[in-house]
């Protein structure tokens, strides 16, 4: 596996791991076109790449497995994991099929080296509690901090 940074040139394979992150449990909760129209998932990805937006992508014999990436959102449009205009929220995705091999774990370590480069003192998500990817977060030292719906607002201490 081969881990590089995102360009602005990832937007198409960013919104494809934003799909797989929100379909993250094999069910088809939401399709390409809704994802679209859902200003609230669409804030993670519209634009990319802004300044101040951050990634790294996973490959495997030259082909996207998965991404991280994360970027500074406001309060007046936040993300589910928001925690402050200043502490950026990171989304991640990997293909069904590569999940489970240690993409996941790769991307997000790689993802807080950038962030602690980029001098934050923080970085948040948001994940679904049934989720398995909630355990990947605690064994990094991500830890819970609120809940916005269904789902748990999770920070790392960088």
């Amino acid at each position: 596996m081969h881990l590089r940074p995102a360009t602005a040139d990832d937007f198409d394979l960013l919104s494809a791991m934003l799909l797989e992150a929100y379909n993250w449990d094999g069910q088809p909760r939401f399709t390409m076109d809704q994802l679209r129209a859902e200003d609230h998932a669409w804030r993670y990805v519209d634009g990319w790449m802004r300044p101040g937006d951050f990634g790294i992508v996973a490959e495997l014999d030259s082909r996207p497995i998965g991404a991280a990436w994360a970027r500074l959102l406001t309060a007046d449009r936040p993300g589910y994991g928001y925690v402050g205009d200043d502490v950026p929220e990171l989304s991640i995705g990997v293909n069904a099929h590569s999940r489970g091999q240690g993409a996941g774990r790769a991307l997000l370590t790689a993802l807080i080296d950038a962030a602690r480069q980029a001098a934050y003192g923080q970085i948040s998500l948001s994940v679904e509690p049934d989720n398995h990817a909630a355990e990947l977060y605690r064994s990094l030292g991500f830890r819970t901090i609120g809940r916005n719906g269904g789902s748990d607002t999770m920070v790392l201490e960088l």
